[in-house]
């Protein structure tokens, strides 16, 4: 029997796909078909796949063509699969041609010319492109300007931005004519404006990606999250780290009892900039910059359900309550939790998760990190892992929201539950509950 093994993504499934699995069939007597898992598609740069691993596989599936389909994980694989499936041979598009001869040496190699004027990136190509405007002094708007260019299917139409300025991207006079000309809204505005700036995107039916905190109180997120279900949009907490692979990976692993229960987390962000508090009415002040981030793996991690809480800060500009560090322990029933950030303290920008069998270790910055360790005692069982990051994980982001507004259904890496409890913890710093303020 002669066995035969292709790989490809298989995003919306179409005809030129199925031609290739046909004449991949007609060259043995049984076919694998490897399809690409969403995080190896993402270290290969492929981050506008519409469909997710088990839609893709499933399409595939339906076709009756595979005799047996596996997943492609990592780097490497395709030899590792060729010894243990016993493949005489290995065939692919005659876009990678010369690509794949080091196979050669295991199996026989084909390249099969493709269907002509059909791909999965022409496909998504001709659906309508969702306009997105950008709202904010933050730096980070123009990060987000940079990596829309990767996002098939949404393009910038314009900026309105007092700090934030771009030669290529229309500047609106006033945030009423960015919302009349857009689809969708991304904002990282001051926090104190988020509720007001989301609720006016909501009213006029435009879907929002907010900067976390959506609003500073619990109060004003339930109603901005009531009004998207009417309106029928989609609101989504913009926490890039959640994105990254390798933070998505770290998870689980804890989950999957790598370390043993966990009895700890401990997370810091801090940056040391020179901020004049009293002219610069646009500065986010730690609590708001760091805060949800920090607040992100804890609640990931250890749930929300927490028993008490303990805030302490300093405060150097108490009418507009800048906190320049600010310290919050978490206790629960059976683990604790501390988290620290600050704009005018610097200390190690770390993320360490204990557990009864080991610890994850994420050198700083570990809000952005694409490699993390596994400790144990015996340190010869030690392991390490990398993962790609690009863009910061902005990228990655921009595409789960644009799934979300084509699907109509948010499926993101935060959930409500935990948006909810990072709004309480700094709606309780403004309030001044479960509060401590160093002198």
């Amino acid at each position: 029997m002669t066995k035969v093994i292709t790989y490809g993504t298989y995003d919306l499934l179409h005809y030129g796909h199925i031609r290739l699995l046909e004449r991949a069939k007609a060259l043995g007597d049984y076919l694998i078909v490897g399809v690409t898992a969403d995080d190896f598609d993402k270290v290969r740069g492929k981050i506008n796949v519409q469909q997710s691993l088990m839609e893709r596989v499933e399409a595939v599936r339906a076709t009756g063509i595979a005799d047996e389909i596996i997943i492609e994980e990592y780097e490497g694989q395709k030899i590792d699969d060729i010894r243990r499936y016993d493949i005489d041979i290995f065939t692919v598009g005659s876009d990678w041609v010369g690509h794949f001869d080091y196979l050669n040496e295991y199996c026989k190699v084909v390249y099969l010319e493709r269907t002509q004027g059909v791909s999965s990136s022409e496909i998504r190509a001709e659906k309508r492109k969702v306009k997105l405007g950008l709202v904010g002094e933050s730096p980070i708007v123009m990060k987000f300007a940079r990596e829309c260019e990767f996002v098939n299917g949404l393009e910038i139409s314009c900026i309105y931005s007092s700090n934030n300025k771009s030669e290529t991207i229309q500047a609106a006079s006033n945030y009423e004519e960015l919302l009349n000309n857009v689809d969708a809204v991304y904002i990282a505005s001051e926090p104190a404006k988020h509720y007001q700036d989301i609720k006016s995107a909501l009213h006029k039916g435009k879907h929002v990606l907010c900067e976390t905190p959506i609003a500073l109180s619990k109060s004003e997120k339930n109603e901005l999250h009531e009004l998207a279900r009417a309106n029928n949009c989609i609101l989504m907490d913009s926490i890039k780290t959640a994105y990254s692979t390798a933070y998505s990976r770290l998870l689980l692993l804890i989950k999957g009892g790598k370390i043993g229960k966990v009895v700890s987390v401990d997370a810091t962000a801090t940056s040391l900039r020179d901020i004049e508090v009293a002219d610069n009415e646009n500065v986010w002040n730690s609590i708001n910059e760091w805060g949800p981030t920090v607040m992100l793996p804890v609640f990931q991690v250890l749930g929300t359900d927490y028993n008490q809480k303990k805030i302490v800060s300093q405060i150097i500009d108490e009418g507009r309550s800048f906190d320049s560090f600010t310290k919050i322990d978490f206790v629960y029933d059976d683990a604790v939790a501390t988290v620290k950030v600050g704009k005018g303290v610097k200390s190690e920008g770390e993320l360490i998760i204990s557990g009864t069998k080991g610890y994850i270790y994420v050198p700083a910055p570990w809000w952005i990190t694409d490699y993390f360790e596994i400790r144990y005692e015996d340190t010869t069982t030690n392991k390490r892992y990398f993962y790609q990051l690009d863009g910061e994980g902005i990228r990655y982001e921009l595409v789960a929201f644009l799934k979300a507004i084509e699907t109509g259904k948010y499926k993101g890496y935060i959930s409500r539950k935990e948006s909810d409890a990072i709004c309480e913890v700094i709606e309780d710093f403004y309030n001044r509950k479960d509060f401590i303020e160093l002198k």
